[in-house]
């Protein structure tokens, strides 16, 4: 089961506009593009959106369905691939502060998919996540404007970052 997880400078309510608008599925989840709406209107339970995914010289045709959904907090989805199976991926928000930690659980649910999953594919998925959440966290503090909540320089366990020299 991949688990990955990542703090985003942006407040839950503002991660949530963005998980929350299935247009801008593609621009967070690695893999996709050109959403359609198939069914339903995003992210109520049920919802779909189709899109094509490709995997060098193959071109796929997959779906997301909304499986479950906690307005603000949680979102299920079930990832179709076709003859490959699916995968469950649920997208959990937590409030850490003024900031939002995102969790991202992802496994195999249904086909061979679930067959071949081992240590190896397990990774594969961790670099996806890792790439997936770096492009939501980018959406989300660009978005987020005066929603943006990075901790205060003088609160307690506080760390400032400057590029390419470590911590100061």
């Amino acid at each position: 089961m991949a688990v990955r997880h990542r703090l985003i400078q942006a407040t839950p309510e503002a991660v949530w506009d963005v998980l929350a608008d299935g247009d801008r599925y593609v621009e967070w989840v690695v893999g996709p593009s050109q959403v359609v709406p198939k069914a339903g209107q995003w992210p109520q339970v049920g919802a779909t959106i189709a899109y094509e995914v490709r995997l060098g010289p193959l071109l796929l045709h997959n779906e997301t369905v909304v499986r479950r959904c906690v307005e603000g907090s949680e979102l299920e989805l079930e990832a179709k691939a076709g003859r490959l199976g699916t995968a469950r991926i649920a997208v959990e928000l937590r409030p850490w502060g003024e900031q939002c930690l995102v969790i991202v659980d992802e496994h195999p649910l249904r086909g061979p998919g679930g067959l071949v999953h081992n240590v190896g594919v397990e990774a594969l998925i961790q670099v996806r996540h890792r790439a997936m959440l770096a492009r939501l966290s980018k959406l989300c503090e660009s978005r987020a404007g005066d929603q943006c909540r990075p901790d205060p320089p003088d609160a307690v366990g506080s760390v400032n970052y400057r590029w390419g020299t470590g911590r100061d």
